[in-house]
């Protein structure tokens, strides 16, 4: 220990007290210079702001964390649909909002009549939003907005209705869309049959928005004997298979893998540490990527 000790002559005390000034020298350099940028960006937005006569956006950076963080991944493995005390992820109402620090998301959804969609996405943004929800021809709109790590996301929902005329909207529901829900009726093997028309149809106008295959009434479903469901589950594979999607089987009326179907969309979208766990359980909902 003493031998250590002796090792810090005044010469080398002299070196690192020079290093420790150099670098306080440095920092109050760097601290005069970010004065001036945000002195010119301030003169700059003032110029914009007088030539459009519009206020400049801003957006704002998520934070990044490490995907291998134990922290990161417990917060994202807890978000949901109410928040909660430390949760990351807060679910609010936010009518149709307009604010520059909003990003916005459009999910689309589609499939056949009577397959429980609309009664999925009121699971998800609840009867509050449900009041609010925008109602055109073959069309229902609603939204929620959620705040993940200090910014603000909306998920805007397009749920066309599932009758022959409402392919007439399929193109402008596809558009721009991050995600498409393709569901059918767990309990119907029709509308299973009638998926792969609405995913050719909706991959007509839109190639890039993550495909989701979703069967729902799962409650339902699971009272079919045995070989039934193994039949059914079978063919939703293969479909989801040639579709390149995952495959979910839900229950609005139990709440069953609803709100994991966002989080999955959300940290597909964002990279987040999040993913869900494969369940090829007969009996179970069926979770296949």
């Amino acid at each position: 220990m003493a031998q250590k000790t002796h090792d810090f002559s005044p010469e080398k005390m002299t070196n690192i007290c020079r290093k420790i000034v150099q670098v306080k020298i440095r920092w109050k350099i760097f601290d005069k210079a970010s004065i001036f940028r945000e002195f010119f960006r301030f003169i700059w937005e003032r110029i914009i702001v007088c030539s459009t006569g519009r206020k400049p956006v801003r957006y704002r950076r998520l934070s990044r964390r490490s995907s291998s963080s134990p922290v990161a991944m417990e917060e994202v493995e807890g978000y949901g649909v109410g928040g909660g005390e430390g949760d990351p992820l807060t679910a609010t109402c936010s009518g149709y909002d307009s604010d520059s620090d909003l990003v916005t998301l459009k999910i689309s959804i589609l499939g056949d009549c009577q397959i429980g969609k609309t009664s999925f996405v009121i699971k998800y943004v609840g009867d509050e939003q449900e009041k609010r929800c925008l109602q055109m021809k073959g069309l229902n709109l609603m939204d929620k907005t959620l705040v993940v790590r200090g910014a603000r996301i909306a998920f805007r929902i397009w749920d066309v209705g599932g009758d022959h005329s409402s392919f007439d909207q399929i193109p402008i529901a596809c558009k721009d869309a991050v995600a498409i829900l393709f569901m059918f009726d767990l309990t119907s093997r029709s509308t299973l049959n009638n998926v792969i028309s609405w995913y050719t149809e909706a991959r007509k106008w839109n190639q890039t928005a993550i495909p989701i295959l979703i069967g729902t009434k799962f409650d339902d479903f699971v009272q079919l004997p045995p070989d039934i469901q193994w039949s059914v589950v079978t063919q939703a594979r293969t479909y989801a298979k040639a579709m390149k999607a995952t495959l979910f089987f839900s229950s609005s009326t139990h709440n069953i893998n609803v709100n994991k179907i966002f989080k999955f969309i959300m940290a597909k979208l964002f990279n987040l540490p999040w993913s869900v766990k494969r369940n090829l359980t007969i009996g179970e909902p069926i979770i296949d990527f």
